[in-house]
């Protein structure tokens, strides 16, 4: 009885150290902060990318995803005029997420959005990169 109560004390210390890690974990911009254009597709399934135009100058599509990014609660982790790397978090673990997006000019004053969105722990994420992406460049479109 003693050893399974100890077990069982262990496994929940266990889950709480890892659940802390996982919510307070530093972000290192050099790891996560790349270019979605030339960065390879990450080794865990994990992810999603996409390549889009939208009918605005690159600063406007820009400032609007800022927006729409930290509205939905994503923090700036890096950044400059055509790159820019947010820190989203999933609902109720608080995992982290990376979403890296280039913003290039595009022809009749539009902006190509060129993003990669990965997870930062585990390998199967449920869709939830790619619905988040979809879901914030959709609304950045309207």
């Amino acid at each position: 009885m003693k050893i399974t109560l100890l077990l069982l004390l262990l496994a929940v210390g266990a889950f709480v150290a890892f659940a802390l890690w996982v919510r307070f974990a530093p972000s290192d911009p050099g790891r996560w902060h790349v270019d979605p254009a030339s960065a390879p597709d990450p080794s865990r399934p994990n992810f999603a990318r996409a390549d889009r135009v939208v009918p605005m100058p690159p600063d406007e599509a820009r400032d609007r995803f800022h927006a729409i990014a930290t509205g939905k609660g994503a923090e700036l982790l890096a950044g400059d005029d055509q790159l820019a790397t947010y820190v989203a978090r999933t609902r109720r673990m608080r995992f982290p997420d990376y979403l890296s997006l280039r913003f290039d000019p595009a022809e009749g004053g539009g902006t190509r959005i060129q993003a990669l969105s990965r997870a930062r722990f585990g390998r199967g994420d449920m869709g939830v990169n790619a619905a988040r992406l979809r879901r914030w460049l959709d609304r950045l479109a309207e």
